[in-house]
């Protein structure tokens, strides 16, 4: 069945920063608001995959991604990128907080320093992205901030104990900031993906077992495709989403 997409006015010309935006779910991020007509930036380590991304969507005639690596374990990097950013593009009215890695691992093997990287990874830099990004937010009179959680941990998933720990705090995160932040018209919302078939889940995890939970536990029948996702994040940047906040959004295909 063939459909077309909608598109949103109010995304045209405004400026997105988007974390972890080279690959995966990332990436339709940043196509997404490049198809709209916003100026993206986003950061990421895997230089190979950004560059490329750049290079395809400007090959397709849209607005060049703005791209800068950056390893957002380390929190001054991840803030000075975001200055950079700003001072080059100007103030963001969106900001994704997408990065994550949901590397397997058990409850044994767990020191106190794997620990703190997880976090690092999985956590941290969203707070700290907030913190870099709400000033300019204020002077534009308001945005939209989009934190990436999961349904992995709300499955009682147990294969990844750190990861279920640091996205079941994205929904603190998103409900702990949006009262303060809403005072200056920020909107402030949680997106929860199911399991989406980005390159590294279909080649790490994917398996026949995998292939017969979707079978059996999503309502729909079609494979979750990180476009999927993308489009709430547009929804929820745009004009239109301007009276949603302090919510969490599922996209899952009825999984949960």
């Amino acid at each position: 069945m063939k459909s077309t997409l909608a598109t949103f006015p109010s995304l045209q010309g405004q400026r997105v920063f988007v974390t972890g935006g080279g690959t995966g779910i990332g990436a339709a991020i940043v196509t997404a608001f490049a198809e709209q007509g916003a100026q993206v930036a986003f950061i990421d380590i895997a230089a190979e995959e950004s560059a490329a991304l750049v290079k395809l969507l400007t090959e397709r005639g849209l607005q060049a991604p703005w791209w800068h690596p950056c390893d957002v374990r380390d929190v001054a990097a991840l803030q000075a990128t975001i200055a950079q950013a700003e001072s080059e593009l100007g103030d963001f009215s969106t900001l994704v907080n997408n990065v994550a890695r949901d590397d397997r691992h058990t409850l044994e093997s767990v020191t106190p320093e794997y620990w703190d990287e997880r976090m690092a990874v999985n956590l941290r830099p969203a707070f700290f992205a907030i913190q870099a990004i709400v000033p300019g937010m204020r002077r534009l009179g308001g945005g939209s901030v989009i934190n990436f959680g999961s349904t992995g941990w709300q499955r009682k998933a147990s294969e990844y104990p750190c990861y279920a720990i640091a996205k079941s705090s994205v929904n603190g995160l998103t409900r702990g900031m949006a009262d303060s932040l809403g005072a200056d018209r920020i909107r402030v919302n949680t997106v929860s993906p199911g399991w989406v078939m980005t390159e590294r889940q279909i080649k790490l995890w994917l398996d026949d077992a995998g292939e017969e939970a979707i079978k059996r536990n999503q309502c729909l029948p079609d494979k979750l495709q990180p476009s999927d996702v993308a489009r709430m994040v547009l929804f929820l940047s745009s004009a239109d989403g301007a009276m949603c906040t302090a919510q969490e959004f599922k996209v899952d295909a009825g999984w949960d």
